[in-house]
Order: C-alpha cells, then sequence, then structure tokens
C-alpha cells in the first residue's frame, strides 16, 4: 500500500484500525499534536501491520470523529474528513492542519493537556514546548519578549564593534529600537539582554572542550583543554571562535616565496556553525546551552 496516496503531500500521519469511542483521547492526542505541529492526517481503518481493514459504520463513525474533535479539541483545529476505498473496504481520512492558535488542548478526562509530534509519536508537550506553544499562538518569539531589564544599566561596546566591523557604519542608538533590542520604554527585549556586555541572562553559556581521543568513551577520559565562556552572544562567539583556534592543528607547506596554512578547521566553516549554535539554540530550555568538542586523533 502506497501511504503517499492516502496523506498526500502531508509528512505526518497516524493510523487506527477503528474509531475508539470509549478511548477518545488515543486519536484525539494525535489531532493535538498535528494542529500544534506541521499538520497530519489520521487514518482510520488500518490495523497496526498496515492491514486495511475499513470501518463499517462509516457516516457514524464520521459524524462521531467530527463531533468528538469539535468538543475535545480547544480551540477547534481547521480539518476536512474525506473518505479512501481500497479493495472495497472504505477509510476514514481525518486531514488536520498546522494551526496558527497554538497550543491546542486535548480537553477530557478530568486533565487539560497539549501535545506534540516526536519520531511518529504524540506526546505530551513539556513545560519548554508549552511555553513555545504559547508563544507561537500569540505570533511572539523568545527573542522579541520583554527581559525586564532597562537599556540604561547596560553597555554594548562589543555590539557597537561587531557592527562596526561587519558593516563599516557606527551603531546609532535609534537602531536599537530598529533592531528591536528594546521596546518604546527603555525595556530590552530578551535579543537586546543577550547582547549586552555584562548579559544579565545567565544561561547564556558556551562549553568549550578539547578530548584526548577521537570520542568521550575512549578510556583515557583526559580532555586537553576545557574552558566555560558566559555572558553577551557576542563574548561566547569570540571566545568559542578563539578556543577552535587554539586548539585545532595547524599543518602548512612551502611555496616558493612564502608559505600556506592548512588549519584542521576553514574559519569560515566553524565560525558559521557557533553562529547557527547560539543564534538557534533554545533559550526556553534551560540547561540546552551550546557545547564544542573538540577530538584529536
Amino acid at each position: 500500500m502506497d501511504m503517499e496516496i492516502l496523506i498526500g503531500e502531508t509528512t505526518e500521519y497516524d493510523k487506527k484500525q477503528a474509531v475508539e469511542k470509549k478511548k477518545i483521547k488515543n486519536w484525539c492526542k494525535s489531532v493535538s499534536a498535528f494542529a500544534n505541529t506541521i499538520g497530519g492526517s489520521l487514518i482510520f481503518g488500518i490495523s497496526d501491520n498496515d492491514e486495511i481493514v475499513g470501518v463499517d459504520d462509516i457516516k457514524g463513525d464520521s459524524e462521531f470523529v467530527s463531533q468528538k474533535i469539535k468538543e475535545r479539541i480547544s480551540p477547534i483545529p481547521a480539518f476536512n474528513l474525506r473518505f479512501e476505498v481500497i479493495d472495497e473496504k472504505t477509510l476514514i481520512i481525518v486531514d488536520v492542519a498546522a494551526g496558527k492558535d497554538t497550543p491546542y488542548y486535548y480537553v477530557g478526562d478530568g486533565m487539560t493537556e497539549a501535545y506534540i509530534r516526536v519520531g511518529n509519536e504524540s506526546v505530551a508537550a513539556n513545560a519548554a514546548e508549552l511555553r513555545r506553544l504559547v508563544l507561537r499562538g500569540v505570533n511572539e518569539t523568545y527573542d522579541s519578549q520583554s527581559s525586564g531589564y532597562q537599556i540604561a544599566d547596560y553597555a554594548f561596546t562589543k555590539l557597537r564593534e561587531r557592527y562596526k566591523k561587519v558593516t563599516g557604519k557606527s551603531f546609532e542608538d535609534k537602531d536599537f529600537e530598529s533592531f528591536e533590542l528594546v521596546d518604546a520604554n527603555g525595556i530590552l527585549t530578551n535579543a537586546g539582554a543577550l547582547l549586552a556586555d555584562e548579559c544579565p541572562i545567565k544561561h547564556s553559556r558556551v562549553f568549550c572542550v578539547r578530548w584526548n581521543g577521537v570520542n568521550k568513551s575512549n578510556g583515557k577520559g583526559e580532555a586537553y583543554d576545557s574552558a566555560e565562556y558566559s555572558g553577551s552572544l557576542i563574548s561566547l562567539l569570540n571566545e568559542s571562535t578563539a578556543f577552535v583556534r587554539r586548539n585545532m592543528r595547524m599543518a602548512w607547506r612551502k611555496l616558493p616565496d612564502s608559505r600556506e596554512n592548512m588549519p584542521d578547521y576553514m574559519e569560515r566553516g566553524y565560525f558559521e556553525a557557533l553562529v547557527n549554535g547560539l543564534i538557534h539554540r533554545d533559550y526556553l530550555e534551560l540547561g540546552s546551552e551550546v557545547h564544542v568538542d573538540m577530538f584529536v586523533s
């Protein structure tokens, strides 16, 4: 059976052998998870071993599914019911769109719980995931939220230096609001706080280790060098780059009038990797600091 024919362009799907009327949560949590992530399709009438068994009461089951989604998922997600006939057996397919009003909760059985997709499973969202869904539902990000810190209490010399080096222009005071680093009341956003010289966000950190061996479990358990950095994103980038540069080997070859250096890693490569790590790490998740591990064979 070609599942792509059933689910169309959807990349996520879940299948159930029958519409379980006494265990509504078993399939409603998939509806919640699809709406909270990238959408998906819930298929009734396929067994766990992918055998097409079909649904007997097509009209009654489809009406029951539609009713329970509207009763048990809050807010009600955008969904569509359709039918597919294969080998004279009818499947009920519920296409759930990725929602904008996250989180979409399952409400019932004395609980209110939001679900997300992890792999091919629908699992309850943890505290960090729930905060992320709430922010997405109000069209906000962690970066844009108020940090509660006054811009007047912080300096931004490192940001100004980096900006001048990259653009050739001076970073003006008006640019703080233009780049959404501060609000109209002089309160730093989280993005602004992360770029302050003395960054007040304590979990803005990077851990760097140069290991003796090609992995951490080679039995030696030794580190040639290690460092923990905290503070401004600019400082973290500068110090992490310096750590990599300091710990990588540098070969060279002689040229007619000079020599050519051949480092272990091209600077552009590890610089961009560090930038991506610092920008894209999840600041809502405490303990998700950036780790830089270097291995020596």
